[in-house]
């Protein structure tokens, strides 16, 4: 079966920044992402759980998105103008997709 190389891109933020990097990514280029709720993990400030919270303030996001390796940078550029001022972690790995005009 034939594959293609592209791009994934992982952001672990703070829910209300979620929107704000989503636009981010539209104006990247690009063409589409998913947002997926978590609901706790251990980092460098210890464990946290989403459980008891009543507000979304204090609630983590992943979103994930699949790019071409060429518009990976710019993506990478744009998310960074956020997290780097927030809370948040950023990952890419190499992957390979079988629909490569899905993304």
């Amino acid at each position: 079966m034939k594959t293609y190389p592209k791009k994934r891109i992982e952001i672990i933020i703070e829910a209300p920044l979620s929107r704000r990097m989503t636009e981010q990514l539209d104006r990247a280029g690009v063409s589409g992402y998913s947002v997926l709720p978590l609901t706790g993990g251990k980092g460098l400030s210890g464990s946290w759980s989403a459980d008891g919270q009543i507000s979304q303030a204090s609630e983590m996001v992943a979103i994930i998105c699949i790019t071409d390796a060429d518009l990976a940078d710019e993506v990478l550029a744009q998310v960074f103008s956020i997290v780097s001022r927030q809370l948040g972690i950023v990952s890419m790995a190499d992957v390979v997709v079988l629909r490569p005009d899905h993304f």
